[in-house]
């Protein structure tokens, strides 16, 4: 028994040594990796934000009401088109009505008292020039005059104004656009206030993209630059934008700023849909660019992985601009090194590397059917000395 307990511990022992040689071997195993060569060339920063397409100012009218008043009229719905001149609400407002007759009375009442003062105004002269009234009756008189035509003048205006208010009370179409929201129906009452619309009409062929910028970053949106907005659709091209306008300050308490672009065709976009838009920024050149799957990111730190041999160096790094697909490197990498590109994700410093040319893959798919065929046989004929030498070790034990 204590014979076989001796063998026993020493097939254990030979049996760890047997897994610790092929864990060393694992370890050592070389790390298949693609690379790219950095180069130098010139590289544009872009900025990614979200936006909004909205309207541009000119293509939206909201209605609202001129003063506490009853809907009598909606002729549009939601989606209809109207046309520049349309009627698109009618209000009931029985103040400016009885405005416009009051002033009207007053109108009446200064032509009244004017044609008094120049009644008395010919009476006087024609006393005067018999010799019966005094001068200073004439200048009296003529002074009356004057100020009742100083009076009709004003009832006029107040009449005219009085008018323009009461058309008010009826709202109509300055484009040609389509309702993209009617808020409420004949019969409401509503208040003056920007807080209570009536109705929405907007401009389809009048578009643009609001993007919200954080302000960081706001220093280097420049008027003109252009932008896309991102289909995110699979055949779908992005559509072009440029930047209009930037807003002259930044409203306290915000943490971004609105960018407003334009599109440079028509775009086929309902008002209201978020996007993602990309905005042109600075250009740096003759700068040393790499691919963006070359970098690895740990916490703050920046770094890549270069090839050198059969070994892969982590070098960290600072970077620059980049356009999504590339990036500027600052320091730590220079023009011609080898980046690895594909296979970094957790290799440890000087590990070794099999870098990947594409040609073996290129092989395979010109091979001919006939080997390919011959390979189980092969591998099948391999696994026979195996199963031999397994036989043998447990004849030997």
């Amino acid at each position: 028994m204590r014979t076989l307990g001796v063998v026993a511990a020493i097939l254990v022992a030979v049996a760890g040594c047997r897994k610790a040689a092929v864990e060393e071997t694992e370890s050592a195993a070389a790390v298949p990796v693609k690379v790219e060569a950095a180069e130098t060339g010139t590289i544009r920063g872009v900025l990614h934000a979200t936006g909004v397409v909205n309207p541009a100012p000119d293509g939206e009218l909201i209605v609202i009401a001129p003063e506490p008043a009853r809907i009598v009229e909606i002729p549009k719905g939601e989606g209809e088109r109207v046309a520049r001149g349309d009627m698109l609400v009618r209000f009931e407002i029985p103040s400016l009505q009885a405005e416009v007759q009051r002033q009207a009375a007053e109108v009446l009442r200064a032509q009244a008292a004017l044609a008094n003062a120049k009644a008395n105004q010919a009476r006087q002269r024609e006393l005067f020039e018999r010799g019966i009234a005094a001068r200073k009756d004439v200048e009296d008189a003529d002074r009356m005059v004057a100020d009742a035509e100083a009076a009709v003048g004003q009832a006029e205006a107040s009449r005219a104004a009085a008018i323009t208010a009461a058309a008010r009370t009826t709202v109509r179409a300055a484009f040609d656009g389509v309702v993209a929201k009617r808020f409420h129906n004949p019969g409401d009452l509503v208040e003056a206030a920007a807080g209570d619309p009536v109705l929405r009409v907007i401009d389809p062929r009048r578009l643009q993209v609001v993007a919200s910028i954080p302000l960081s970053e706001s220093p280097r949106v420049v008027v003109g630059a252009s932008g896309w907005l991102k289909s995110g659709g699979a055949g779908l091209p992005d559509l072009a934008l440029k930047v209009v306008s930037r807003p002259a300050q930044v409203e306290q308490g915000t943490a971004t700023i609105p960018v407003r672009l334009s599109f440079a065709g028509q775009p086929n976009l309902a008002a209201g849909t978020p996007v993602q838009v990309d905005i042109d920024a600075e250009q740096h050149t003759n700068v040393v660019i790499i691919p963006a799957a070359a970098l690895v990111r740990e916490g703050e730190e920046t770094a890549v992985f270069v090839a050198m041999g059969d070994k892969a160096k982590r070098v960290p790094v600072q970077i620059g601009l980049s356009d999504g697909d590339r990036i500027e490197i600052t320091s730590g990498v220079k023009a011609g090194d080898m980046v690895i590109v594909d296979g970094q994700a957790g290799l440890p410093d000087d590990a070794k590397i099999m870098i990947e040319t594409g040609e073996d893959e290129d092989a395979a798919e010109e091979k001919p059917a006939g080997a390919a065929g011959k390979e189980p046989a092969a591998g099948a004929a391999g696994k026979e000395p195996a199963a031999g030498a397994a036989g043998k070790e447990e004849e030997k034990k």
